[in-house]
């Protein structure tokens, strides 16, 4: 009997479903007295709701019968301060996510109860914003071409209300992550399903403000980063670059997030966001960065702008942005015929193209009446061909500014290689068929034909200046004529090859200058672990290539600190090979046409040999291991701990791997020790002490080198506090320590001696063949 009385109830019955209801229904007011019990009934309800709709029909018939939704509405009207809102929205988002059959969720989207919780007066505090979002994307993922209408309020054949979607707006910019991307997420959604009528509302006004609020936001973010830019001051430090890269990577999902947009395939949408991007953003950067508007203090800095350019045509890309920045670049050499081409085919794009030519011209209508006025002299020249003054975009890539140069030509080089841009356009602007129209030397009005040896003479003083430019500078300007002279196929030209020889010359010098550092044995290992990623770098196409270089150039500075430590000697040795490695590829498109796949040395073998073992070697000798004294130098060393001991010192060297080692008698063994310690020979740098001539020291690269860095071209990275070591030992007279030092430089000297073998042939000046400087300009 007293089984039955306290037998469990069967939670996921019919009954106690309706027990549970009828519970709700008797609250009358939800207050903090009552709040963690209507806590538990809308809880309890969700889960019966959930197992309803997997498991019994009768439960979900139940809980449209009595209209549980209504009840969910009603609760949120009677809290009085309870904080109810939170988990009420939680548990709603629970069910809507679980719901599996079509029959269930087309119920919930009906009647107006969604819609009346979404339109509900909450007050954002504390987590409830993310509660409401999470229900809102909840409420979207379960929308179809069929349910979309069930939220909507329709007055004729015109949406006038779409609360889910406008609410949703409100949070567009909430300054937490994750809310933004979960609106995005639900756009996007709703975009993707919606039909000619919800478009029509989303793209007219006022709630096609939100693109252009999008878009200007957009405009902020770049600004913003300009004044980061600003504020380095030439001198790019880890941490401004850390915030440079985290404002740009902001900067990008905004950019996807637009091109996920443009991607949904409807017209009406393609356009309003194309409209917005050239009307709020491109053309307010591009027509003062042209100088084809009155340039006031507004404005972005050249470079960034430049930035601010590459990025929207990687990202954003399209017919209709390309032909855009297109047309406005060449504008001013653009033939009128070919104006109303291209005016006629980008409508079809952007429709406001039309009238986007058209502000040019009267803009160029006006400066002409401005100049005759004043009496100003005009040089005329036929539109068909390019103007031979250098103005517009070929004025910043002739400037004395490489940064201006490289960040304008990167532009340029990315509308080169589209494949959307108008037939017209590619073919003043394209690098693909340079080979064809040098050949048949017409008046084509091409860019990169009829200027192409004053930018490669550009780009040449820039990589033969002196001092050399930094790293970054060289690699993007080696990565920038490497396209030019494999599209054009044709020499350098008498200047231009002497400057390119010069260059040449000047990074070998500094290769072998590395060979009397500190690191001259890694040298094989480094030319041959960049090799490959500095050919990848190289072959990197404009539309992949990062353009936050671009950013990065005018805060580039060579690193003159010297062997201030062996890590920015390290650092200065890989960046020294890495040059070098940029001119020997060079050299090879001029001469052949192609990169060398492989740098024509063994240094696998090399590389290999230093790491093998041999028995009895004392090359190749390890901690605690036991090697023969007889080349052994006997000599004392205090250890911190271990007090002053009796050790011998040996030098030794093997092919391109040299060691300095400790080694104290074996107690059993007189000709034989045990290794205490071990040291890189090259770099140690053996000196007697001015004052005690029977101690002679040693450096000590502390620093550990790795070869896993992918090669993304030069990035700035955190200084490094590794202090370098130092021996000191004693001998038993100045003979003695002079001796010690002589043996120590002689195995250095048969250590570089191997070195230099090795590289000689990479290292003569007749590699790869001989460049004349006699071709014909």
């Amino acid at each position: 009997m007293w089984r039955s009385l306290w037998r469990s109830i069967d939670r996921f019955s019919l009954q106690y479903f309706k027990h549970i209801i009828n519970e709700l229904q008797q609250i009358k007011v939800v207050d903090r007295h009552n709040r963690e019990f209507v806590i538990d009934l809308l809880q309890s309800i969700v889960e019966l709701v959930t197992y309803g709709d997997r498991q019994d029909p009768l439960i979900f018939e139940c809980f449209m019968e009595y209209q549980v939704l209504a009840e969910f509405v009603r609760v949120l009207k009677i809290s009085r301060n309870s904080r109810i809102e939170a988990p009420l929205l939680q548990y709603l988002s629970i069910m809507i996510q679980n719901m599996n059959s079509e029959h269930s969720i087309y119920y919930c989207l009906s009647n107006d109860y969604i819609n009346s919780i979404i339109g509900h007066e909450f007050e954002f505090e504390g987590d409830l914003a993310l509660y409401y979002v999470s229900f809102l994307r909840a409420v979207s993922n379960k929308l179809n071409k069929d349910t979309l209408c069930l939220l909507l309020k329709v007055h004729g054949d015109a949406v006038v209300s779409f609360p889910l979607y406008f609410e949703a707006l409100k949070f567009s910019h909430h300054r937490e992550k994750m809310i933004q991307t979960a609106i995005r997420a639900l756009t996007l959604s709703i975009y993707n399903v919606s039909d000619d009528m919800v478009y029509q509302y989303i793209t007219a006004p006022p709630v096609s403000k939100y693109f252009s609020d999008l878009v200007a936001s957009l405009r902020e973010q770049f600004f913003h980063l300009d004044s980061l830019v600003q504020a380095t001051n030439g001198r790019l430090t880890y941490q401004k670059r850390e915030e440079l890269l985290l404002e740009t990577d902001e900067i990008i999902d905004d950019l996807y997030y637009l091109k996920d947009m443009l991607g949904i395939g409807d017209s009406r949408l393609s356009r309003v966001v194309m409209e917005n991007l050239l009307r709020v953003l491109v053309f307010p950067i591009l027509l003062p960065l042209l100088q084809l508007r009155q340039i006031n203090g507004s404005n972005l800095s050249v470079v960034t702008s430049f930035y601010t350019v590459s990025r929207l045509l990687q990202v954003i890309g399209g017919k209709g942005m390309f032909d855009s920045v297109a047309g406005v670049i060449l504008y001013p050499y653009l033939a009128s015929s070919v104006r109303v081409s291209i005016e006629r085919d980008s409508t079809e794009s952007i429709g406001d193209a039309k009238s986007i030519f058209n502000q040019l011209s009267d803009m160029e209508k006006v400066e002409s009446s401005d100049s005759e006025a004043e009496g100003a002299e005009r040089i005329s020249c036929p539109r068909d061909t390019i103007p031979v003054d250098r103005n517009g975009i070929l004025a910043h890539i002739f400037s004395e500014s490489y940064s201006l140069l490289l960040s304008s030509l990167f532009v340029l080089f990315i509308l080169a290689e589209a494949k959307d841009l108008h037939p017209l356009l590619f073919r003043m602007i394209g690098l693909s068929g340079m080979q064809h129209m040098l050949a048949t030397d017409g008046n084509t009005g091409n860019i990169f034909v009829i200027y192409r040896d004053q930018i490669l003479n550009a780009l040449l003083k820039v990589l033969a200046s002196q001092p050399p430019f930094s790293i970054l500078i060289q690699w993007h300007t080696g990565w920038f004529l490497r396209k030019l002279l494999i599209f054009q196929g044709k020499g350098l030209g008498c200047h231009n090859t002497q400057l390119f020889n010069a260059s040449y010359q000047q990074s070998r010098e500094y290769v072998q200058k590395e060979l009397d550092g500190c690191w001259f044995d890694h040298i094989p290992e480094v030319l041959r672990n960049e090799w490959a990623g500095c050919k990848a770098a190289l072959e990197e196409s404009s539309q992949c290539k990062d353009p936050f270089f671009v950013l990065e150039l005018d805060s580039s500075q060579q690193n003159t600190d010297g062997d201030a430590t062996s890590y920015l000697a390290w650092q200065r040795m890989v960046d020294t090979v890495k040059v070098f490695i940029l001119h020997l590829q060079l050299k090879s498109c001029i001469l052949k046409g192609e990169l060398l796949e492989e740098p024509m040395l063994n240094l696998s073998s090399a590389v290999a040999d230093s790491g093998k073992t041999h028995a009895s070697d004392v090359a190749s000798a390890s901690f605690g291991s036991e090697v023969p004294l007889g080349s052994g130098i006997p000599c004392r060393i205090a250890f911190s701990n271990a007090g002053i001991r009796d050790i011998y010192l040996i030098p030794v060297a093997r092919k391109t791997s040299g060691k300095l080692l400790l080694a104290e008698k074996h107690p059993f063994r007189s000709h034989r020790g045990t290794v205490l310690a071990i040291a890189p020979l090259a770099g140690s740098n053996p000196k007697v002490d001015e004052d005690h001539p029977t101690w002679l020291h040693l450096q000590i690269r502390e620093f550990e080198p790795k070869f896993r860095t992918k090669f993304r071209g030069y990035h700035a990275a955190k200084s490094n506090h590794i202090v370098d070591g130092r021996w000191t030992l004693g001998f038993s007279d100045a003979k003695a320590c002079a001796a010690a030092r002589s043996s120590v430089l002689e195995e250095t000297r048969k250590l570089r001696s191997s070195v230099e073998s090795l590289l000689a042939p990479l290292l003569q000046n007749n590699c790869l063949g001989n460049l004349s400087e006699s071709e014909d300009d």
